[in-house]
């Protein structure tokens, strides 16, 4: 039972986070602020729900084959989404989106363009 709550709070925290990541994207003021937020979006949203997923199937249950499942897939959306996030931040860069706001150091714009 008590597994249950906690995996329920969980769930209930990557919620959170994938509303104030929803947020974010309507309230942002440019493309990069804007994807900052989307990657919040599916990945603290995503680890909540995965870490509460994987409490339930590993003692509510007491399915290993779905835990196994869960975990790969919440490992992979760790590694790929802030890579990929990245990538499309350099590529929107390279297509000349710049930031509202002055940049004091464009270290970006240094490593690509020397």
């Amino acid at each position: 039972m008590t597994v249950r709550i906690i995996a329920d709070v969980l769930i209930a925290i990557g919620a959170i986070f994938a509303l104030a990541g929803t947020i974010g994207i309507l309230k942002m003021p440019d493309t990069y602020s804007r994807m900052q937020a989307s990657t919040c979006i599916a990945t603290l949203g995503m680890l909540g729900a995965m870490l509460g997923a994987l409490l339930i199937a590993i003692f509510v249950k007491a399915d290993a084959g779905a835990a196994v499942k869960v975990a790969v897939i919440a490992l992979l959306i760790l590694v790929t989404n802030p890579l990929g996030s990245h990538a499309i931040a350099k590529g929107a860069y390279k297509a000349g989106i710049r930031p509202e706001k002055k940049m004091e150091v464009d270290d970006l714009g240094r490593d690509l363009y020397e």
